[in-house]
């Protein structure tokens, strides 16, 4: 046991931890997406708060958005190696056994000449991924001894779950993460892996053949190959009665993996705020509140569009969550995506703390990376997060005599 699992304590104090998806940015003519946003609500809001920069992972690694929300819950993703697929597959209520092997995967663009056009297939609607997925899954129930479940996810997102004898994870992906290059071949260093790796490879080749007339949506990429692994819950752990308020099944997924309540809630920022009102006050004392566009808008390069997603959260969502009068609100993002790189990067993570017993930052009301580097908080590691909100809740004894 960690000593935070040792010291935590139950009490009625709520934390409300809003993570706005990809936070973290770089500068453009001087300043980042933060720091040129119009945020008056939150730049009040630090002379109450502390501020600092967090790191995902380590120093100078880029991380994936399971290992980064991991951290933020207080696990160490180091420790806890946990695969997409898993989290795809818990995210859209599925629940594979141990033995399953889950895999994310996306519909995507296949020129004639071998290479990926569009890894999103353009972005299809989630009404057209379910479709593409009925198909998928009548042309494909099996392979070989090996069950196969196809199942929709947002978008061009789907899930894909190989339930039968002999299966194990630690796989490579298909998905280059790149287009303009060909699709990578699913393989593994470990011997006991070939049957896994074969029927992920079959899979791909199957699907291409039933896809081949769907246009943008033409083939299929598959990423995350993993079994689903066990996790104390952060129930046991800290002591907490959490919820999660995500749209997206990746998220919630995690959110299940470490024993959160996933709260039913649509897809936009004012469906979120609708489900975080209703359960307020319904015996939870911790929420997780993710917002995802943030980081949908530094992956396609379009600076503005962050910028204006976190003016829009400043000026529609955070009144809103000041209302509700949380003991510790925590605004920060999992990990950092730059419209500058239009991608995930290895920066650290701008983050707010406001709550009666932290020691503010300074008063020149400014959120923003620059502002984090002086902040009181300092430079910490995410997975020391959770110290810090149990902290300010009160939900930490003291150690030692």
């Amino acid at each position: 046991m960690d000593l935070v699992d040792i010291l935590a304590v139950k009490n009625e104090k709520r934390i409300l931890l809003v993570v706005l998806d990809g936070l973290g940015g770089l500068p453009r003519k001087g300043k980042t997406e933060l720091e040129a946003a119009s945020i008056p609500n939150l730049n009040k809001l630090t002379l109450k708060a502390g501020l600092g920069l967090l790191t995902p992972v380590d120093v100078g690694i880029t991380p994936g958005s399971g290992p980064a929300h991991l951290a933020l819950f207080g696990y160490d993703p180091l420790r806890y190696d946990v695969g997409r697929g898993v989290l795809e597959a818990l995210g859209i209520g599925l629940h594979p056994e141990p033995s399953d092997l889950c895999a994310r995967a996306n519909f995507a663009t296949l020129a004639g000449n071998g290479t990926l056009k569009d890894r999103r297939a353009g972005r299809i609607p989630t009404e057209l991924c379910a479709e593409l997925c009925a198909k998928l899954q009548a042309a494909i129930p099996t392979m070989e001894d090996t069950s196969v479940v196809v199942r929709p996810g947002i978008g061009h997102r789907f899930v894909v779950v190989f339930q039968g004898p002999g299966l194990v994870g630690g796989l490579t992906d298909s998905d280059p993460q790149q287009d303009g290059l060909k699709p990578l071949v699913v393989a593994s260093d470990d011997p006991g892996a070939a049957k896994s790796a074969r029927l992920a490879n079959r899979f791909i080749e199957l699907a291409a053949a039933v896809l081949k007339d769907q246009g943008s949506a033409n083939f299929v990429l598959l990423r995350g190959l993993a079994r689903p692994p066990s996790i104390p819950s952060m129930r046991d752990r800290f002591k907490l009665t959490p919820a999660c308020v995500a749209a997206y099944p990746m998220y919630r997924g995690l959110a299940r993996l470490v024993g959160m309540d996933v709260l039913e809630t649509g897809s936009t920022w004012d469906t979120e705020l609708e489900t975080l009102r209703k359960h307020w006050d319904g015996g939870y004392d911790f929420f997780f509140l993710h917002l995802k566009e943030t980081d949908k808008a530094g992956e396609d390069g379009n600076f503005d569009a962050k910028q204006e997603l976190i003016e829009q959260f400043d000026d529609e969502v955070l009144p809103q969550l000041q209302v509700l009068k949380p003991d510790v609100l925590c605004i920060t993002g999992d990990h950092s995506t730059p419209a500058l790189k239009a991608g995930h990067s290895w920066h650290e993570v701008p983050v707010l703390l406001a709550s009666p017993y932290v020691r503010p930052s300074d008063t020149r009301e400014e959120f923003g990376e620059r502002a984090c580097c002086r902040g009181a908080i300092g430079r910490v590691d995410s997975v020391k997060l959770m110290n810090l909100l149990l902290a300010n809740s009160l939900k930490l004894k003291k150690f030692g005599a």
